[in-house]
């Protein structure tokens, strides 16, 4: 399994039909991706394969043998994640945060596929991506912050 751009031995260690959540989390302990409900509705687990977003915790090790995975560790490697980061704090996106590292991997896969998304791929994009705390206008307001950075090749250093 390769993650963050670092291939990681974990056949021997877990099943294969062990989540990729719980690799990530027990076994290489990279808890920035978060467990939330355990069946790929809340998105709190989202991760990139393959630069597509994908629910970690629905997802087999087996499954993405291979496949390039990548956290929210890595989010600020990227000029999306860093453009993202930067509007998040901009927009005071967080309140009680459990749920943004899978809100902003899914934000960076959209941008990096779409970078100038309108309303309608903002909506498709983040759909099923669960905030308790409702701050879903700030998360839209922080998505488009980003796109227009990206836009004028502004950066966050």
């Amino acid at each position: 399994m390769k993650v963050n751009g670092t291939n990681r031995p974990v056949e021997t260690i877990v099943d294969g039909d062990t989540p990729v959540l719980w690799v990530l989390r027990d076994v290489l302990g990279m808890t920035g991706t978060k467990f939330g409900c355990g069946l790929g509705l809340c998105g709190a687990c989202t991760v990139h394969v393959n630069g597509v977003a994908t629910r970690s915790c629905i997802t087999t090790v087996e499954s993405v043998a291979g496949a390039s995975v990548s956290t929210i560790e890595s989010l600020a490697d990227t000029r999306v994640g860093r453009a993202l980061q930067k509007a998040w704090l901009n927009q005071e996106v967080p309140q009680c945060g459990y749920c943004q590292s899978g809100q902003l991997m899914s934000a960076a896969a959209l941008l990096t596929k779409n970078p100038a998304p309108t309303e309608s791929d903002i909506d498709a994009a983040m759909s099923g991506n669960i905030c308790r705390c409702g701050t879903y206008l700030r998360i839209r307001a922080g998505i488009k912050e980003a796109a227009r950075a990206l836009a004028t090749k502004t950066e966050a250093r």
